[in-house]
């Protein structure tokens, strides 16, 4: 997709040389980074708006027409030319580790002659482990606003519209288009989604898409350009916050013990041409935690209290870490094979040069069966990391995929640990049909009664794996779950998760609650180790009278146990209703997949449809309003829309339903794992009867027409007399029917 993407921008970019600005004008030339392939030279690098041009004919500026030669034929797939814009803000609200992201931009319709219309199509690049919340869109005589709606509504809603044609460009970059919109008109949509902050080093870093490439500045007259950003910091937590770096020149309003405030106005030439950079500490020099108390929001389907609870690592890098008894399982299945498994060994290869002497390791490298790099854990001596590191080049990825034998393998090896913490890093792009089975099985070896039983840590390659099974296993046994969609960012975020999941500096958890509680949920649960990647932030709900301190207990590296009493508060301005809700969301998921019940997947649609953030059981839609006019509708649409049960009062009558897509993530494909199908490439699908038919159809028309349609042809037939005409015609018209001799081997063809 993304590759055909930016073969339509580039196309685009072409037919728009068509336009003319006037005298002395001219828009900035269309430069393809030298560090970036063709494919992605042209994929969306901040909020973009494209004209879908079907029809090169209809390429124009619509103030002034050049009345250029008319251009026969049709660009399949249709060509996405960059709109100009006008205007761009953006407002970030930064709250514990994540921050709320609204964009607004306004952009015109620059390239299509006045009087036709084009469909637009909306690029929306989303930071880390993004989630979008909602749109609106606003054109002449049209609005449009996002709703969230169940999937068995969303199977009516796609009897109405398609149009919304939403899907995943690449892991961070989702798409829609919206119908018909006037040549020389404006548009502006606001977009609004949630990222989760990284955390390094102590530091909370933010990364927002604000790159905006020169073509979509303005042509001709003086335009004024603004930009402005502001920035809303507010840590949860009663430290100082120190700014460390920032890529834009931010001037702050705003300044509290635990809050902060910036903005970045200003007039320019160009739009900006670097992302929006941003870091800040808030992490004490020891372990410091508390928790925050919040009443259900109004109209919050589930009426128990809130509660919010964190415990920060602290910024002291020489604190004492367990010891760690670490195996490796990898997979070698034949999807692997190329750039996966090779980042793959090249993470695994900086995780093992991390080892201390005194750790120790195996590596279990599984398809269909197992090999492994010993029979017995081995200690992190230079000696035995040469060996595991020839051992890793000479694997090859072939076979197919099975998890339980080498996860079997790992407890085996791990039986025997002592006071360190065992850790297990499972890594693989495939989904298996015994997932159920696994997490059964794996939770019966975590109520062994160790004293520290096995870490289970997971990594999902790609979109064929089963992403809430990794999630599931990674909660069963304390560990930590991380992803990478795109094959290009698996060294860098497999890296992360390997450093992270390795310096565990406090284990087992747990929290003394006095009091008479009526009733207590926690997410996740069991709660996972504390580690100086990241600090720990959980979720739960409860029923009763929450006492005023709570104490947590654990186990520190040196064996002794760890117990602080912490403070609870009461935290009007969190918004951790917000802020854990994505959390909430995928554990709910996952034991929803887990146990199969229908009741969990209704309460995290419901979370969905109250918060607006994605989910596995909704589908995103845009309702359409027309202003100044009734539009009559089908009864379908009616039903449907009584059926949502829209919060908002316009008539139905002027409302139509345009279907966006889901952006869940789905639960694996089996199919795919089972034809070795790697990661990021598309499973072949069977054409449909119609897409045959048009294909075959236009194929023939254009071939005729790129035979005599063109500029030679076009001047001969100016200067002839009505005989040759005629003669011209009836010649055309036989070779027309010929030409359906070629429609129909292709139709043919094409079965």
């Amino acid at each position: 997709m993304a590759g055909d993407f930016s073969t339509s921008v580039s196309c685009g970019l072409m037919l728009s040389k068509r336009i003319y600005y006037g005298k002395g004008a001219s828009p900035a030339p269309a430069v393809m980074s030298r560090t970036l392939s063709s494919t992605e030279s042209y994929l969306p690098t901040a909020l973009m708006s494209y004209a879908v041009v079907p029809e090169p004919a209809a390429v124009d500026n619509p103030d002034v027409p050049s009345y250029q030669p008319y251009v026969h034929g049709r660009c399949e797939p249709p060509a996405l030319i960059p709109l100009h814009m006008h205007d761009i803000s953006m407002e970030i609200d930064c709250c514990m580790d994540t921050a709320f992201i609204t964009v607004t931009g306004a952009w015109r319709v620059h390239c299509i002659t006045a009087g036709r219309r084009c469909d637009c199509r909306f690029a929306i690049p989303i930071g880390e482990q993004g989630s979008l919340l909602g749109v609106e869109v606003d054109i002449p005589e049209r609005s449009y606003n996002s709703k969230w709606v169940t999937l068995s509504d969303s199977k009516d809603t796609e009897k109405i519209a398609k149009a919304g044609d939403g899907y995943y460009l690449t892991p961070q970059i989702y798409t829609f288009k919206v119908p018909q919109v006037d040549g020389g008109s404006y548009v502006s949509i606001k977009v609004s989604w949630s990222q989760k902050l990284s955390y390094r080093d102590g530091q909370f870093c933010l990364n927002v898409p604000f790159t905006f490439p020169a073509y979509v500045n303005p042509v001709g007259k003086k335009i004024l350009k603004k930009e402005k950003i502001q920035l809303n910091v507010n840590s949860g937590i009663q430290t100082e916050l120190l700014i460390k770096c920032t890529s834009h020149p931010l001037k702050e309003l705003t300044r509290e013990v635990r809050k902060l405030s910036f903005i970045y106005e200003a007039d320019v030439k160009a739009w900006s041409t670097s992302d929006l950079n941003f870091a800040y500490t808030v992490s004490p020099s020891d372990i410091l935690g508390g928790v925050l108390l919040q009443s259900p929001t109004l109209g919050d389907f589930d009426e128990k209290e809130m509660f919010c609870f964190y415990l920060f690592p602290g910024n002291n890098q020489n604190r004492k870490v367990f010891r760690r008894e670490v195996v490796f399982v990898i997979d070698i299945s034949q999807s692997m094979q190329g750039h996966p498994i090779e980042n793959v060994k090249s993470a695994l290869l900086a995780s093992l040069s991390n080892l201390n002497p005194q750790d120790s390791f195996n590596i279990i490298a599984f398809n269909s069966e197992i090999q492994l790099f010993s029979s017995n854990m081995v200690l992190a001596t230079h000696g035995s990391i040469e060996n595991a590191t020839q051992w890793l080049t000479n694997l090859t990825a072939a076979g197919g995929t099975n998890i339980m034998l080498p996860l079997k393998q790992a407890m085996k090896l791990l039986s025997d640990a002592g006071d360190s913490i065992p850790l297990i890093f499972l890594i693989t792009d495939g989904s298996v049909e015994d997932e159920r089975e696994i997490c059964n099985v794996m939770k019966g070896y975590m109520t062994s009664g160790k004293s520290v039983s096995p870490r289970i840590c997971t990594f999902g390659i790609g979109l064929y794996c089963n992403h809430y099974f990794l999630q599931m296993l990674a909660q069963i046994g304390r560990g930590y779950y991380d992803c990478s969609y795109d094959a290009d960012n698996i060294e860098l975020r497999l890296e992360r998760l390997l450093t992270t999941a390795s310096s565990v500096v406090l284990a087992n958890i747990s929290l003394e609650i006095p009091g008479n509680l009526d009733s207590l949920e926690l997410f996740p649960s069991p709660i996972p180790d504390l580690t100086l990647g990241s600090p720990l932030i959980m979720s739960g709900r409860y029923k009763g009278d929450f006492p005023d301190n709570i104490k947590v207990k654990g186990l520190l590296a040196n064996m002794t146990t760890f117990a602080a009493d912490l403070k609870v508060q009461n935290a009007k301005d969190v918004p951790f209703d917000r802020i854990l809700t994505k959390r909430q969301i995928d554990i709910v998921t996952c034991h929803a997949w887990l146990s199969e019940s229908k009741e969990l997947e209704e309460k995290v649609a419901k979370i969905s449809l109250q918060t607006s953030f994605p989910s596995e059981y909704t589908c995103l839609t845009l309702l359409q309003t027309d202003s100044g006019k009734k539009v009559p509708e089908t009864i379908l649409v009616q039903e449907i829309f009584n059926k949502i049960n829209l919060s908002r009062k316009e008539d139905p009558n002027s409302q139509k339903i345009v279907f966006v897509g889901c952006l869940g993530i789905g639960f694996g494909n089996l199919t795919a794992t089972a034809k070795n199908i790697a990661p990021g490439t598309e499973e072949p699908k069977a054409p449909e009867g119609a897409e045959i038919l048009v294909k075959a159809a236009s194929n023939c028309c254009s071939m005729l027409l790129d035979r005599f349609c063109c500029m030679c042809f076009i001047q001969a037939c100016s200067r002839i007399n009505n005989q040759c005409s005629i003669v011209f015609t009836q010649l055309c018209t036989g070779l027309a029917c010929c030409e359906c001799l070629n429609c129909c081997y292709e139709l043919c063809a094409c079965f």
